[in-house]
């Protein structure tokens, strides 16, 4: 729910003072602009709560520690990346590819009641998905929306 509130609230903000400073309404940057803070944010959890993103993840992977500072690295560097207009459109398509593959761990954590903040087996359960899936596909609509649709525009 907080990577969501983050999102529409830059957004929003973004729009705004796009609109009071330049007359003007940038969406495109504006919801890259979101994406971008959305994507640092979420990568800060990464290194602040490392014991519950691991928990998030199948016994079977290996390497869970490394993945999960390697995606908050993504992350952050997906989030720079979204706002150089050259790599826009990769990093989207890279994205979109990120938020597929992640949607098995946030479903395996719903079913195990994964709360990744205290890093225990207490959280919300799968009635979580209801929220979370939708949730996904949104972030997926958005960044394709954003960094690739908007951008096709734009390029040159």
């Amino acid at each position: 729910m907080k990577p969501l509130f983050i999102l529409i609230t830059v957004f929003v903000f973004s729009l705004l003072i796009i609109k009071v400073v330049d007359h003007t309404s940038d969406y495109q940057f504006s919801g890259c602009l979101a994406m971008t803070f959305m994507l640092l944010f979420t990568g800060i959890g990464h290194f602040k709560f490392p014991k519950g993103m691991v928990m998030m993840m199948p016994d079977f992977m290996p390497v869970k520690t490394a993945l999960v500072y390697f995606t908050g690295i993504f992350e952050f560097a997906a989030a720079i990346c979204l706002q150089v207009l050259a790599f826009r459109t990769v990093t989207s398509w890279l994205l979109i590819l990120f938020f597929v593959l992640i949607l098995p761990a946030n479903i395996y954590s719903a079913i195990k009641h994964v709360d990744y903040e205290k890093g225990n087996n207490e959280g919300k359960g799968i009635g979580y998905l209801w929220f979370r899936i939708p949730l996904q596909l949104f972030f997926i609509g958005w960044i394709y929306y954003f960094g690739i649709y908007l951008n096709s525009f734009s390029s040159t």
